[in-house]
């Protein structure tokens, strides 16, 4: 079946199978920078926009995203750059593997909640996991990309 949708602001049609999610279905156009987690949707490993929100492209089918508008960090470089830049100076990118699901998120974080408290945005990224860090260097530096939230 084809499917008709908007990815990084052009749009694209994909040739899929009924049952294939949108992870699949990226990395099998080469879409790359969405990376394949835990598959069972509990790492956050492979989150896309879909629509401005934070999603599991594991859990969603891309047959289901007709019409719809997907973003990937390949989609918002400049904004990538700023949060790389906060995640650098905090030392919070360890191996990097987590990074653009929660950078998606916290970008996503920022345009629905520009100004959050410290609790709404442990509970924004509470799906993003990672193994390497302790979360503070994370959270630091999420919270100096948003302009020192309260």
């Amino acid at each position: 079946m084809k499917v008709n949708f908007i990815l990084n602001h052009h749009e694209v049609s994909y040739e899929v199978s009924p049952s294939e999610v949108l992870l699949e279905s990226l990395r099998k156009h080469h879409i790359v920078s969405v990376k394949r987690g835990c598959d069972t949707s509990t790492c956050g490993v492979c989150t896309v926009l879909l629509n401005g929100k934070p999603v599991l492209s594991c859990s969603v089918l891309t047959a289901s995203i007709e019409g719809k508008h997907v973003i990937t960090v390949d989609g918002i470089p400049d904004e990538i750059e700023k949060i790389a830049s906060y995640f650098g100076e905090e030392g919070a990118d360890q191996c990097g593997f987590c990074n653009a699901g929660l950078a998606l998120t916290i970008y996503a974080l920022k345009n629905e909640n520009p100004h959050p408290t410290d609790d709404e945005i442990k509970h924004y990224v509470v799906g993003n996991l990672c193994r390497c860090s302790g979360y503070q260097a994370q959270f630091l530096a999420i919270k100096h990309y948003l302009g020192g939230a309260k």
